[in-house]
């Protein structure tokens, strides 16, 4: 007696890049006026570090700014007044967020060209003759 089974061989799944994870995701841009991004924002102050002396030490100049949506993090820490490191910052979260709310161009596969496959087909020839180098020598047994 013969026993037949109707199974389907199971097939591996691909593995997902993340770039094309990227491609097929729906994009929902982000907000970059004013007013909604400071609704969207965290602001932190701290003092911040390097030299400077006594008015570095005692003020909290330096800005963080968190955005939730995104989950960007800027820093603004170069200008002596906390109000200009909040405008710096704000500038670099607004250049951030268009840059990330930019579609990215898919990448069209383009063939090898022919001058690259020889070079790896002569760089396979000098490693092979590196590798048979490396053998011990035949020793005859007379």
């Amino acid at each position: 007696m013969r026993w037949s089974l109707n199974i389907a061989p199971t097939r591996k799944k691909k593995k997902e890049r993340k770039s094309d994870r990227r491609m097929r995701q729906p994009h929902h841009p982000f907000e970059t006026d004013p007013e909604t991004l400071r609704k969207q924002v965290v602001i932190e102050t701290y003092r911040s570090r390097g030299p400077g002396g006594q008015r570095k030490n005692k003020t909290e100049t330096a800005v963080r700014l968190r955005h939730l949506p995104s989950e960007i993090t800027v820093v603004a820490t170069e200008h002596r007044t906390q109000s200009q490191n909040l405008k710096q910052a704000f500038e670099r979260l607004r250049m951030r967020l268009l840059r990330l709310n930019k579609p990215r161009k898919r990448r069209i596969p383009t063939s090898t060209p022919m001058k690259a496959h020889a070079r790896r087909i002569e760089d396979k020839k000098v490693h092979s003759k590196i590798k048979r180098f490396r053998q011990r020598p035949l020793v005859d047994s007379d």
